[in-house]
């Protein structure tokens, strides 16, 4: 089976994890999570509360990673996926996570990213002259490394799949899908 490598850690969106997860795995793609270190993640939930400004978070699922950053060749991979919440935040800071990243843009293979997983790729100096969507709040970063922000449920630049937030799932992962089934299609027995 074709492999997909999710990148994440600690403080991952759980609904940002496991939803492509799962619909990559029922679609026939083996699915290998990668973290900073094979250790069992502790993912978070967030929603909105009224009266707040900003998303509140609280303690999600756990779950083990299959493999260390260090550890991954991207090329044993047909496909990305970068998930949101804060783990981004720490994540674009390890220099394995930007030769992954930098790896699937170099070879055109298929990435989907979420909420704030675009801190990850702007980090790795991938999205100058792409369009792409994230968590609003991520906009002026994404302009910042010379990318277009547009605001909608989910963007297809090439082989970028985008999407804000958990809300857009089924069409961010609906558009991923279709881009793998024609770049990396699993063979039916």
């Amino acid at each position: 089976m074709p492999k997909v490598l999710i990148l994440t850690g600690d403080a991952a969106e759980d609904l940002e994890v496991f939803y492509p997860y799962q619909r990559l795995r029922e679609e026939g793609y083996d699915v290998d999570i990668a973290a900073p270190a094979v250790k069992t993640l502790q993912f978070v939930v967030h929603d909105f509360t009224p009266g707040f400004d900003t998303y509140t978070e609280k303690p999600g699922h756990t779950w083990p990673a299959d493999v260390a950053f260090a550890d991954v060749d991207p090329a044993d991979y047909v496909a990305l996926v970068v998930p949101g919440g804060r783990a981004p935040e720490y994540l674009r800071l390890d220099a394995d996570v930007l030769r992954i990243v930098r790896h699937f843009f170099d070879t055109g293979k298929p990435v989907a990213h979420i909420c704030h997983g675009a801190l990850v790729l702007t980090a790795a100096g991938v999205l100058r002259g792409r369009r792409t969507t994230a968590y609003p709040a991520c906009a002026p970063d994404v302009q910042q490394a010379g990318g277009t922000f547009t605001d909608a449920e989910t963007v297809v630049d090439g082989n970028l799949v985008s999407a804000r937030a958990w809300p857009d799932h089924p069409a961010w992962m609906r558009a991923f899908v279709e881009l793998l089934r024609a770049n990396a299609p699993v063979k039916q027995a």
